[in-house]
């Protein structure tokens, strides 16, 4: 049954670690303070602040139009931050980073893997050719080694010699996904920003790339930033979450917190809409309104 919502109906403080309490230094993590990124008159990204500590993972979800990818593309460098500041174990990354060199290490600290891999992998390149073109970016391992390591990475990912040898198009939708996340980790990035990265495989394949993931943030100690709409995804795979509303974090904390016993109303909503046996709807829509 749909709860109504009510008060408060603010943002709910953080309940677990803050960027506050995070020191701009080695080993603090991925520190996010006061993003904000405007596009003309439409605020997209509004005083967003949240940590990711070492090895750790975190959700970010709200539904499309909430900020969630403008957010990470900011983190990445893919997007410039009119506002705050975004540092890494230290260092700091909101500047415009000073010739290649620099772009590299950034890029090498970070990786993100879309939900179409598709689309990032180039479909003239074989998968091991991927995979290769980024450790000649950027490692500093000769041609043997280069192709030693790439074996490794994708074995690691549970593809094999002949998924190394085929174009991406000859490749399943996992499989692709498989790819993407053996070439983001050729880098050794400190965090792994996944976007909506199963959204669009088979509930099996999703279970099979999140228990992938896992095993591999136990074994690398690889930090997560997991973008999605998905819930169940980010009750399986996160240990802390931030929602996500009109660019602004309405509720963050603990991930079984959030979600066992949500605070905003806008989070109740989300959790509400999940189809489930005596799902309504129209219910929904009344809520929804009721939320604004």
């Amino acid at each position: 049954m749909t709860r109504e919502p009510t008060e408060p109906t603010g943002p709910i403080p953080w309940t677990g670690p803050t960027p506050d309490d995070a020191p701009a230094t080695a080993g603090s993590g991925l520190v996010v303070r006061g993003l904000r990124k405007t596009y003309g008159d439409h605020v997209a990204v509004d005083d967003v602040s949240f940590r990711l500590a070492p090895g750790s993972s975190l959700g970010i979800v709200g539904e499309s139009g909430s900020g969630k990818t403008t957010t990470v593309r900011m983190l990445v460098g893919l997007e410039r931050a009119e506002a705050g500041t975004v540092t890494l174990d230290g260092r700091d990354r909101s500047a415009r980073p000073r010739g290649r060199a620099e772009r590299l290490a950034r890029a090498r600290e970070i990786q993100m893997v879309f939900q179409d891999p598709y689309l990032s992998l180039d479909p003239r390149i074989t998968v091991g050719g991927c995979v290769d073109e980024v450790l000649r970016l950027h490692s500093p391992l000769g041609p043997a080694a280069r192709a030693a390591r790439v074996t490794e990475l994708l074995d690691q990912v549970g593809l094999g010699p002949r998924e190394a040898a085929a174009l991406p198009r000859a490749l399943s939708g996992g499989q692709r996904q498989r790819v993407a996340i053996a070439r983001a980790l050729a880098a050794e990035p400190r965090v792994l920003v996944l976007d909506e990265a199963v959204a669009a495989l088979d509930v099996s394949i999703q279970a099979q790339i999140l228990e992938l993931l896992a095993t591999i943030r136990r074994e690398a100690g690889v930090g997560y930033l997991f973008v999605t709409h998905d819930l169940g995804v980010v009750r399986h795979v996160t240990e802390e979450v931030v929602v996500l509303r009109h660019g602004r974090i309405v509720e963050a904390g603990p991930t079984g917190q959030v979600l066992d016993a949500p605070r905003h109303p806008y989070t109740r909503l989300l959790l509400d809409s999940v189809p489930r046996r005596g799902w309504d709807p129209a219910r929904i829509a009344e809520a929804r309104s009721a939320v604004g």
